[in-house]
């Protein structure tokens, strides 16, 4: 909270609604700005191979590996090339065949699945335990979130694999391994919680479909690949002598392919066979020369990696990697870009270089692994927690102390980075105090800055703001603002002032025109608002003077929209109400060639749920919000009231149903 205010009260395009810091979160971030950190200071260097190729037949070249690998220095490359050039031929000094095995995979667990969705799927970790959690509850898979790699003795392994024996990408190799027998999967680490995820009923491309269906795929195949052969390879390597140089050449046959049939990715590549030989045999040597490259900078991490240090380092666990990387993301510290390679924004690394500047312990993995230790020891009974908990408390007391006296360090990187409030964003609406514009930043969260009083307003998010045809607060003379959260959704003025220091004791901060009770505004709920939201408890439906001609009202404290009078010249609502369910009643001017009126009416006044001429007019619809926090509480759907009675110095409040409104719902519902 502290370094949230403290920035976005001096900087306006940080572009971030929250500057977070979190002992898990802020370390993962770290290690991607580590590995930012060595791609800038890395200078690239200059270094020579040496390639030969020799000519077994007269048809075939085969290319020899340098046994120095490489050199540094160009004059010692060409006194090697030199040396090597006078040679015409490649002698054989030793030939070695041997049988090797690629072991096959450890049974699956969390962070592997959330490693290879990341690597292989392209899908983010946040997405892919969600996807897995719908499989786990529909019951294609078990369950999603474990730490083990070992199967107990008892699981039924078997009749796991006989639910796959039907389908056609890998029936076969089911059906093999049933007959001949399976493999008991490898001893991997039995971390006391849950079996490791597996496949527990059959499955179709049809039935999952897009990604469920390629992360249940991986699963399957990873499970069979459990209880699968290991791949079996003879590795032959060929030793040549040109000149005083050793050269190599390898090759590969695979023997038993084992698991690698239902995981084709992990097979050995087809290499060209070498040739048949024996020590002392002469090849002439076709091409010898200088190859000269450059080292290159390492790339930014995958999540896939990320989560490979995450784990290295205790940072977070199965469950709750995911939500830090995607904590990250949201925040505007990393963004994701081909490949899913994360690399740190402009925030995200003053973030961390301001860390290592006033405490390098909040953002290395160090102290939460110790946090982590501690609690393992609780979890033995070997530490006791009241004193551990103590203890952790008094460390982070005193380092955001600390931080709060030092935080001028992280300031002076900010400086450097971002724009100050003043310079940021485009004159928008007149403050009230000064009458000078005041300036609208767009970036998170968006507010407006009077640069004149040094005062900043909090604006509705995830919406659009304009200004609202100059109009002013009668209250304190601001200008008011329009947010909308697009065509299909909601819009209402508000006040900048009004809505950050709320006018009157039934207000709370944060609310609009369409939720003020100033009882003669022309914006506010008094003056606009119809009746009581059809759908939640507290919501009143609230004319949208902005939306002509295609008329709407509004809940203000949920996403109900009613559509009603297209096409209408004027709409107004009325001092009047209803009869029936206390309802404003609403005036509606339509012009002559347009009109839906009876008998060529152009006007008519009555209440919009229970005047039989509004009828086939009105339509209820849901608000398409940008975000999901703007979705409001649904309300019990019974014969609720859309009426309003009377508020000390107003028109409006909801308030219960005649018992007619009851016959009402139906209409909406």
């Amino acid at each position: 909270r502290f370094q949230t205010k403290y920035f976005q009260g001096k900087y306006g395009n940080l572009d971030s609604s929250l500057i977070s810091f979190g002992p898990c979160q802020t370390p993962t971030l770290g290690f991607c700005v580590e590995r930012h950190d060595k791609i800038q200071s890395f200078k690239p260097e200059t270094y020579w191979v040496l390639q030969a190729k020799v000519n077994p037949e007269k048809e075939s070249s085969l290319t020899l590996d340098w046994d120095r690998v490489r050199v540094f220095d160009r004059e010692i490359a060409q006194m090697f090339l030199n040396i090597t050039k006078t040679a015409k031929e490649a002698k054989v000094e030793s030939v070695s065949k041997k049988e090797k095995v690629k072991q096959r995979p450890l049974a699956l667990n969390t962070v592997e699945m959330l490693r290879v969705a990341s690597a292989a799927l392209g899908m983010g970790p946040q997405h892919a335990m969600q996807i897995a959690e719908r499989l786990y509850t529909q019951g294609y898979i078990s369950y999603p979130r474990t730490e083990t790699t070992h199967y107990p003795e008892n699981f039924d392994l078997k009749g796991c694999l006989r639910q796959q024996a039907n389908n056609p990408y890998w029936a076969e190799t089911v059906k093999a391994l049933l007959s001949e027998g399976i493999n008991r999967p490898r001893k991997g680490h039995d971390a006391g919680d849950h079996p490791p995820i597996t496949p527990m009923r059959a499955a179709t491309e049809a039935e999952l479909g897009g990604d469920g269906w390629r992360l249940y795929e991986y699963i399957t195949r990873h499970f069979i690949a459990t209880v699968s052969a290991d791949c079996k390879y003879l590795q032959t390597t060929i030793a040549f002598s040109i000149g005083p140089e050793r050269f190599t050449c390898v090759g590969k046959v695979v023997t038993s392919p084992g698991f690698t049939e239902i995981m084709p990715w992990h097979s050995i590549p087809l290499e060209e066979s070498l040739p048949h030989c024996q020590k002392g045999d002469l090849f002439p040597v076709s091409e010898i020369k200088l190859l000269e490259k450059q080292t290159s900078p390492p790339d930014y991490l995958t999540e896939a990696e990320l989560i490979t240090l995450m784990e290295k380092h205790g940072i977070g666990t199965d469950a709750s990697i995911p939500v830090h990387i995607n904590n990250i993301c949201q925040r505007n510290y990393v963004i994701v870009e081909s490949g899913r390679r994360l690399k740190p924004t402009n925030l995200g690394i003053v973030l961390v270089h301001g860390y290592y500047k006033i405490d390098a312990e909040l953002v290395l993995p160090t102290i939460r692994s110790a946090v982590e230790k501690q609690l393992n020891l609780i979890a033995l009974g070997k530490a006791n927690y009241h004193q551990v908990l103590e203890h952790t408390l008094d460390i982070f007391k005193r380092k955001f102390h600390y931080f709060v006296d030092s935080i001028a360090g992280m300031d002076e990187l900010m400086e450097v980075s971002f724009s100050p409030l003043a310079a940021t964003g485009k004159p928008l609406s007149r403050c009230g105090k000064c009458h000078r514009f005041m300036k609208y930043i767009q970036a998170k969260p968006s507010r407006l800055h009077c640069s004149h009083c040094d005062d900043t307003y909090s604006l509705p998010q995830n919406g659009t703001i304009k200004l609202y045809k100059e109009l002013r607060c009668p209250l304190d003379d601001f200008e008011l603002v329009l947010w909308s959260s697009g065509s299909r959704g909601k819009s209402y003025p508000l006040c900048p002032y009004c809505y950050n220091h709320p006018p009157f004791r039934d207000m709370k901060k944060g609310m609009g025109c369409n939720e003020c009770t100033h009882p003669t505004c022309q914006h506010s709920l008094s003056m606009l608002g119809i009746g009581q939201c059809v759908e939640c408890e507290n919501g009143v439906l609230v004319l949208d003077s902005t939306s002509g001609p295609k008329w709407k009202m509004a809940c203000n404290k949920c996403n109900v929209i009613v559509h009603f009078f297209e096409n209408a010249h004027k709409v107004r609502v009325s001092s009047e109400t209803c009869d029936l369910c206390d309802a404003a009643l609403v005036d509606v001017d339509f012009n002559k060639a347009k009109s839906p009126l009876p008998g060529d009416e152009t006007q008519h006044s009555g209440c919009v749920f229970c005047d039989p001429v509004f009828q086939d007019l009105v339509e209820l619809k849901h608000a398409a919000m940008r975000h999901p926090m703007h979705r409001g509480g649904q309300g019990k759907r019974q014969g609720r009231g859309r009426g309003k009675g009377r508020r000390p110095g107003g028109r409006l409040n909801p308030k219960k149903p005649k018992d007619k409104m009851a016959a009402l719902a139906a209409y909406f519902v």
